[in-house]
């Protein structure tokens, strides 16, 4: 698979697979047996796929109910260590997101609890350092330049490669990127063809040498009423291409800007392979013309 930087590379920044794997939906569940699950890992990383992506906040709350914090990363952990492949992923997690005793989601950006979530995260990935740490949701309780001191903090102490955010705007960006500077090597951001406001962040990405990682990047395709009525270009250039629109909307991203490294979800191989696969999918610019259209 083609490889794009995560960070700047003025830096050193690590490359990774051009499209990562989002683990959110990633359970052991009936419908979600072991074995389905290591085989998902083993075709991503046959595909060229290097970064996965969890948080200590994902986790089925119908299942796991009050401990759904943190059974992704778990269930994660261990899948890499079944499978022996810890040297051959970057894998992020996250925290600032919380989970209430009845499976809910809550926020929570104090001090004492982004640290607190870092060294739970280390503990349940079972690592000493973690490859990247994003900040999950601003948090309305807490100013964010007090979120932005702390991630400095949480940087300097060494328990974390690389710090990255998740949801921000382009003003958070600039302000994280000024206090945190080389620290700070990525965003992740909702982008797809339903939800596409978030160009501004990857331009402001772009001039800082900042990867953006689009989260969801697949919505608006899983309904064919929807894809066929509000998105319907990119069913058309699928069809001309004899690819899946999933392809084409990746594809469509990947050409945004070089930057971009969409983190598609997947639990079945056929999936991931089918994502991968968006890596090697060059659009003319009367496709991107049109799918920008539709």
């Amino acid at each position: 698979m083609k490889t794009r930087i995560l960070g700047n590379p003025s830096v050193g920044r690590v490359e990774v697979g051009a499209v990562g794997l989002g683990l959110m939906t990633f359970d052991q569940t009936g419908t979600q047996p072991r074995e389905q699950l290591l085989d998902t890992i083993r075709a991503a990383l046959d595909a060229g796929v290097t970064l996965l992506d969890t948080a200590d906040a994902y986790g089925d709350a119908e299942t796991h109910g009050a401990d759904a914090m943190g059974a992704n990363e778990r269930l994660v952990a261990g899948l890499l260590d079944e499978l022996g492949v810890r040297d051959r992923v970057l894998l992020a997690t996250k925290g600032g997101h919380t989970r209430t005793d009845d499976g809910g989601w809550d926020l929570d950006s104090r001090p004492e609890h982004l640290h607190a979530a870092v060294d739970a995260s280390l503990e349940r990935l079972g690592v000493e350092q973690i490859d990247l740490w994003q900040h999950h949701r601003p948090d309305p309780k807490v100013p964010y330049d007090e979120v932005i001191g702390t991630l400095g903090e949480i940087a300097r102490t060494g328990k974390v490669a690389m710090i990255g955010l998740s949801n921000a705007d382009p003003d958070q960006i600039r302000a994280a990127h000024a206090e945190l500077g080389s620290a700070l090597v990525s965003v992740q951001n909702q982008f797809s063809p339903k939800f596409r406001s978030s160009r501004p962040e990857i331009e402001v990405c772009e001039a800082l040498g900042l990867a953006f990682l689009p989260w969801s990047p697949l919505g608006g395709l899983a309904d064919a009423k929807e894809l066929a009525e509000k998105h319907p270009a990119f069913a058309e250039v699928a069809t001309e291409r004899g690819v899946s629109p999933q392809q084409v909307a990746l594809a469509w991203e990947l050409a945004a800007s070089e930057c971009v490294i969409p983190i598609p979800g997947a639990k079945r191989p056929q999936s991931i392979r089918d994502s991968a696969a968006a890596a090697d999918l060059e659009l003319s610019a009367d496709e991107l013309a049109r799918l920008d259209a539709s």
